[in-house]
């Protein structure tokens, strides 16, 4: 009798969503144009590039260390600029978190 692995409940979704996420970041890196910017500090290190998709240019920023990305179409970075320190701050201080208390998905 072979001893099974104890598993949580989602684990299947969990694993089936870590593999669409990993399978569109390879779609986006390969629509990579240009050089690669790396930015770090004490707190944290980003990789940027712009990439190409079938719905036009994005800007993928991506953390190395934690292995979150985004991928930001032009008016979601305008939109940035639209913020100030405290928008920056309230999300730094909810890290991994969405900023409004839910996420896109439940919408």
């Amino acid at each position: 009798m072979t001893p099974q692995t104890p598993q949580w409940p989602g684990e299947q979704d969990d694993a089936e969503a870590a593999a669409r996420a990993a399978d569109e970041l390879r779609a986006l890196r390969a629509g990579s144009h240009g050089q690669e910017i790396v930015l770090g500090n004490e707190f944290a290190e980003i990789r940027v590039s712009r990439v190409e998709t079938r719905n036009g240019s994005r800007l993928l920023i991506e953390a190395p260390k934690s292995g979150q990305w985004v991928a930001l179409c032009p008016l979601e970075l305008e939109a940035l600029t639209w913020q100030n320190a405290a928008t920056f701050s309230a999300m730094i201080g909810t890290p991994f978190g969405p900023l409004l208390g839910h996420d896109e998905e439940d919408a």
